[in-house]
C-alpha cells in the first residue's frame, strides 16, 4: 500500500473507533473533539465536500452539546477558511476570544488578512510569530507571502527552513512543502526544478493524488499532454474534486479533443452550481475561470464579482479584470487590473493579463512594460494553465 493508503486507512479506523466511544457516551467531550479532528484529516487527505460536511456537523454538534471550546472552534475557523467563508472564520474565533492570543489564532487572522488584501497586516503578524517561534507552518506562511510579492529566492529559502522544523513523522506536510517550492519554481519556468520538488513530493509521502496532480500540471506546460492526460485521469479515480475534472477538460480541449472534453466540463460546471446553491463560496473562482475559458464572458464576470465581493486580493481583482475584459468591458477591466497591480504583487500571470488588458486600451507602452516584466519572471510563458 502506498503512504496515502495507509494514512487513509489508519484515518477511517480511528474515525470508527472514536464513533464507537461516542456512541456509548455521547458526554466524552474530548473523544468527541478527537473524532472531529480526525474526520478533518480524512476529508484533507481526500478532499471530499461531503467529507468536509460531515467534519463541519461533528463540530457544530460539540459546540451545541459543550459551548465553544477553543479546539474545537479553531478547527471550525481552519475549515471555514479552507472554504473562503471569511466572515465565519472571524465569527469561529470570536467565540473564543482567547484564541486571538494564541499562535493558531493570529496565523488564521493573518490568512484572512492577506485574503481581504491587507497584505503588510499580515506580513507583520507572521514576523512577529517567526520572532517568537519558527514553527514550520508560519514559516511557510511568510514564505508564501514572499513569494506572491517577488520575494522567491527568500521564499525557497523559507520553505526549506520549514522543512527543516518538521519531523520524521509529518511525511504528509513535508510533502505539501515540496509541492510549494515546486509551484514557485515552475511559475518562474524552472521546470527541471519543479520536477525535482514534485517528483520528492511523491516520493516522500507515496500515493497521494495532489501531487499526482500537480506533475500533471508540469507535463503539460512542457507540451507532454499525452502523459499528462493519462495522469489526470488517474487523479481523478482517486479524488472526487471537480476541480480535476475540470483541469481534465481543458487539457483536452487545448488538444482539440472537445467532444471528449466537454462531459468533464461539465461535470465540473454541475458541481460547482450544485456547492454554490447550497450556500458554498470556494468554488466562484473557478466558475470565473470555467466560463472566462469557455466563451461565455458575462457568466465569468457575474462570478468573479461575487468572489471579488468576499475576498478582494490581486488574484479576484485580476480573475475579474480578466473576465470583464473578455466581456468587452475594457474600461472597467482596466481598473481591476491597476487595483491588483497596486498591491505590489509579482506574478507573470497577472503581469501578462495586465500587458493583454494594456494593450487592447490603447497603452502600448505599459503593455510592453507588463509583458516584459512577466516574461522575466517566468521566460518560458505561462504553459498550461491547471486550475488548483
Amino acid at each position: 500500500m502506498t503512504a496515502y493508503d495507509l494514512a487513509l486507512a489508519k484515518a477511517r479506523k480511528d474515525i470508527a473507533a472514536l464513533e464507537a466511544i461516542s456512541q456509548r457516551d455521547s458526554r466524552d467531550c474530548e473523544k468527541r473533539v478527537r473524532l472531529a479532528y480526525r474526520l478533518f484529516h480524512q476529508a484533507s487527505l481526500t478532499s471530499d465536500e461531503i467529507e468536509f460536511r460531515k467534519v463541519r456537523q461533528a463540530i457544530d454538534d460539540v459546540i451545541r452539546d459543550f459551548g465553544p471550546k477553543e479546539d474545537i472552534c479553531l478547527l471550525r475557523a481552519n475549515i471555514d477558511g479552507r472554504f473562503h467563508r471569511l466572515g465565519e472564520v472571524k465569527r469561529d474565533l470570536e467565540m473564543c476570544p482567547a484564541l486571538a492570543r494564541r499562535r493558531e489564532g493570529r496565523s488564521i487572522t493573518a490568512d484572512v488578512d492577506f485574503q481581504e488584501g491587507r497584505y503588510d497586516e499580515a506580513r507583520r503578524a507572521l514576523e512577529s510569530l517567526i520572532d517568537e517561534s519558527r514553527t514550520w507552518d508560519a514559516l511557510a506562511r511568510l514564505a508564501h507571502w514572499k513569494g506572491k510579492m517577488g520575494e522567491r529566492e527568500e521564499a525557497d529559502r523559507l520553505y526549506a527552513e520549514a522543512e527543516d522544523e518538521l519531523t520524521a513523522k509529518e511525511l504528509l506536510s513535508f510533502a505539501w512543502l515540496e509541492l510549494q517550492r515546486g509551484v514557485l519554481a515552475i511559475s518562474r519556468g524552472r521546470y527541471g526544478k519543479a520536477r525535482t520538488h514534485y517528483h520528492r513530493a511523491a516520493a516522500s509521502f507515496s500515493g497521494h493524488w495532489l501531487a499526482g496532480e500537480h506533475i500533471a500540471k508540469l507535463l503539460a506546460a512542457e507540451g507532454k499532454f499525452d502523459e499528462a492526460l493519462a495522469l489526470m485521469r488517474e487523479v481523478i479515480a482517486r479524488t472526487p474534486r471537480p476541480e480535476s475534472k475540470q483541469a481534465l477538460g481543458e487539457l483536452l480541449a487545448s488538444v482539440g479533443r472537445a467532444e471528449e472534453a466537454k462531459p468533464w466540463l461539465d461535470a465540473a460546471e454541475a458541481a460547482y452550481l450544485a456547492s454554490a446553491r447550497e450556500g458554498g463560496v470556494h468554488y466562484f473562482h473557478h466558475l470565473a475561470d470555467l466560463y472566462a475559458d469557455t466563451g461565455r464572458p458575462a457568466e465569468a464576470v457575474e462570478w468573479a464579482r461575487k468572489d471579488v465581493a468576499l475576498r478582494p486580493n490581486f488574484s479576484t481583482q485580476a480573475a475579474l479584470a480578466w473576465a470583464l475584459f473578455q466581456n468587452g468591458e475594457m474600461a472597467e477591466g482596466v481598473e481591476w487590473i491597476r487595483r491588483a497591480l497596486s498591491s505590489g504583487v509579482q506574478d507573470g500571470g497577472i503581469f501578462a493579463t495586465a500587458a493583454s488588458l494594456l494593450h487592447a486600451a490603447g497603452d502600448a507602452a505599459e503593455g510592453d512594460r507588463y509583458a516584459r516584466a512577466a516574461a522575466e519572471i517566468n521566460p518560458g510563458g505561462s504553459g498550461f494553465h491547471l486550475h488548483h
